[in-house]
């Protein structure tokens, strides 16, 4: 088990994406924290999930858009288990809505939760991190993140996307002679419903050219790999998980 007794945290790790890689990295052997703003029987309902596979697992509620909940989140998880090895930003809400459309307020609630809680969190950890000399940041951009996409009604969206790669990037250069690796994954549409690898094998999306929709384990699979060992001369990258989607 590669990751066994990495501790791992995981912003709105709950429900969709997060509640994926949460389970991914559970059965490589990681030690969960997961945050959630409000739903408190989806957080429960993980948290079963991931004891079912033997993991060690709790939740905090804390709202990742407002840094002293972060902070709180984050010594929480100290509290706990003294380290934080893996922190994965996956909090990111969206909305569909032309320039002209969009008041200020949606503006920053999604630039809120897409670029400011990376900040939030990765900032929190850090002393953790260098204390240990060793971690793991992980973000969640979206396909063409890295060469700042534009496209119709997701302005906020894909901006605050692509401000995620350019931090990202200047946090690893930073951060690297800490022992601290910093990288983004950047997924295409991912089903909500939750879908395992094995079910989505099972269907047909013309959209994507490998054939298939998406799903949570794909992206759960390059958290993985960006966590390991195997990836510790590997930072400041934005990894396209996409079927090949808008190549």
């Amino acid at each position: 088990m590669p990751l066994n007794q990495r501790i791992a945290l995981i912003t709105g790790g709950t429900r969709g994406i997060g509640k994926g890689i949460a389970l991914g990295l559970a059965r490589e052997g990681a030690r969960i924290a997961l945050s959630y703003r409000s739903n408190k029987t989806a957080a429960q309902n993980t948290l079963r999930q991931l004891q079912s596979l033997g993991a060690e697992c709790f939740a905090v509620e804390a709202d990742a858009t407002d840094a002293q909940k972060v902070q709180f989140l984050v010594e929480k998880v100290l509290e706990r288990h003294g380290r934080i090895d893996i922190l994965v930003n996956n909090v990111g809400e969206f909305n569909w809505k032309p320039v002209s459309e969009t008041a200020t307020k949606e503006w920053e609630e999604v630039f809120g939760s897409n670029l400011l809680s990376v900040f939030y969190a990765s900032k929190a950890v850090l002393p953790a991190m260098r204390r240990q000399h060793w971690g793991r940041i992980i973000n969640l951009g979206a396909v063409g993140a890295e060469r700042a996409f534009g496209q119709a009604t997701i302005s906020a969206y894909a901006a605050a996307k692509a401000a995620v790669v350019s931090f990202s990037r200047s946090l690893a250069i930073e951060e690297a002679k800490n022992g601290i690796t910093v990288n983004v994954i950047n997924p295409s549409n991912v089903d909500e419903k939750e879908l395992t690898a094995e079910e989505a094998r099972r269907m047909r999306d013309a959209r994507f050219p490998i054939g298939r929709p998406p799903s949570a384990d794909d992206v759960s699979a390059a958290v993985k790999f960006f966590a390991s060992d195997e990836a510790d001369y590997i930072t400041g990258q934005a990894l396209n998980v996409s079927g090949g989607w808008m190549l």
